[in-house]
């Protein structure tokens, strides 16, 4: 699982049937602190998250599957949490 900040909304006309009716973000992984760290990846959205939010970015595929269910498709990462505080000790 990855902290991710939501960067944006995704777009697209023509894509694979398994997205449709579901919002696709874009997410900014970022380290506790808040820096951006790696490359950006194309979320599902499954908790109604917003541009600006933190959140939880899951990107194991056992994972994704068990949240979308098991006819998940060629999805890879899923929004799964909006996340309020981080605390590092």
């Amino acid at each position: 699982m990855r902290l991710a900040r939501v960067r944006g909304n995704v777009v697209s006309t023509i894509k694979h049937p398994t997205y449709d009716g579901r919002t696709l973000l874009l997410c900014q992984p970022v380290t506790p602190s808040g820096e951006a760290r790696g490359e950006q990846v194309v979320a599902v959205d499954h908790v109604q998250a917003g541009v600006g939010d933190l959140v939880l970015v899951l990107t194991e595929g056992t994972g994704v599957r068990q949240v979308l269910g098991a006819n998940a498709g060629p999805i890879r990462s899923v929004i799964v949490g909006v996340v309020d505080e981080v605390t590092a000790s």
